[in-house]
């Protein structure tokens, strides 16, 4: 071969390599990345972990809605997230959460604060990209390397493709829970669930609040159900039937998040971070355990003010009985929500007043625990098992 078609051949061969080399070259530099951002990013790791598996049971572009309630619930056994959209599975993803020293708390969350790019206040301004907070103390969702295994400093590290989709979909106020075990939401119909009775929409925001006299003969005002949207949690324009005259634009509707403790025997609400009212409650056999379940309010059934509901129960502490780790409760989780749910009293009042405020995305929390100390300004209700 010539000299002049041997440096042709070459020339050529080095065009037709410039692509795969450009690819290889951001592959490594988004790795590089991906290594700083977590808390306690692993060292060294398998090549085959940097590619974390991320199964979509659907597929989920930025630019997709959900359909009902977003919830996000992480196993920690398992090194899974699993997204739920309206009570149906629709995404799931492996992540990486808290090592022994710092392990990633159980219970019951919610976004609080959303950044695209942000850097940690903890350790040394690491990168977390795609940061979803779930407490002001430092948990969050976000980008960073997901090795296989628990590897964070209590954050929930997920694979790049699926913070960016979860970035997207969820908002302030998705529901988040982050058990041992992976647990699921299955329909539940109680007649102690309450029931969605909106007041006429003529009513202004000043004239819906409400106000609840407990035993100490105080009052709370509420603030009313239609906030501005810049400061809304996770809300869709949905229209109660009968709450909107015909032809007017539907509004903005604030879920609001119902808390029963056993540990305090009181009800408390909040809607859009901000508290409403607390009253008192009388629970069966109160010394008893309630167990932690999550009840959430669904979609309108029939066109009808009736909603549908499911429930997350979390599992009990385990405990160790001759060196053979036992769950406590061995009754099914979704009856445990049921049980829980009928040795509840509460008073007519605060369930009129509740009524009246309730929409699809609104939410229950039955728990034996009190109020958080992680429960403060613009959160939802907190509660830590861990």
């Amino acid at each position: 071969m010539s000299a002049p078609i041997r440096a042709l051949v070459l020339a050529a061969l080095a065009v037709c390599s410039l692509p795969s080399v450009t690819a290889h070259a951001q592959f490594y530099s988004w790795s590089h990345y991906r290594s700083r951002s977590g808390e306690h990013a692993p060292f060294r790791y398998k090549q085959q972990h940097r590619h974390a598996k991320s199964e979509l049971a659907k597929k989920v572009a930025p630019q997709d809605t959900p359909k009902g309630p977003l919830q996000i619930i992480v196993s920690i056994a398992d090194q899974q997230l699993s997204l739920y959209d309206n009570g149906a599975l629709i995404a799931r993803s492996s992540v990486s959460t808290g090592v022994q020293g710092h392990p990633t708390p159980l219970g019951v969350f919610s976004v609080i604060s959303k950044e695209r790019w942000h850097r940690s206040n903890i350790y040394s301004g690491a990168p977390m990209p795609y940061m979803q907070r779930i407490t002001w103390s430092g948990i969050a969702l976000h980008a960073g390397v997901v090795p296989g295994r628990p590897a964070s400093h209590g954050c929930i590290r997920l694979t790049n493709d699926f913070a960016i989709r979860l970035w997207h979909l969820a908002k302030r106020g998705t529901r988040v829970i982050i058990a041992r075990d992976d647990v699921r939401p299955v329909e539940i119909a109680n007649s102690h669930l309450f029931v969605s009775k909106p007041k006429a929409a003529s009513v202004s925001p000043e004239s819906s609040a409400v106000t609840v006299t407990d035993n100490d003969n105080k009052t709370a005002p509420s603030h009313g159900a239609l906030l501005s949207s810049a400061e809304t949690p996770e809300v869709a324009n949905l229209q109660i039937p009968g709450s909107i005259p015909q032809g007017a634009a539907p509004q903005k509707v604030v879920p609001i998040s119902v808390f029963v403790s056993r540990k305090l025997s009181r009800l408390f609400v909040r809607q859009g971070f901000t508290p409403l009212f607390d009253v008192p409650v009388k629970i069966q056999n109160p010394e008893q355990p309630l167990g932690t379940h999550v009840f959430t309010a669904m979609d309108f059934q029939n066109d009808s003010a009736s909603l549908r509901w499911t429930v997350v129960s979390l599992p009990e502490k385990f405990k160790k009985r001759e060196a053979v780790m036992e769950q406590i409760v061995a009754t099914p989780l979704p009856d445990k929500g049921n049980e829980a749910l009928d040795r509840i009293d509460i008073p007519r009042e605060a369930i009129g007043q509740i009524s009246q405020l309730l929409t699809p995305g609104s939410s229950l929390i039955i728990s034996d625990y009190g109020i958080s100390d992680e429960t403060g300004t613009d959160t939802d209700f907190i509660v830590v098992m861990r």
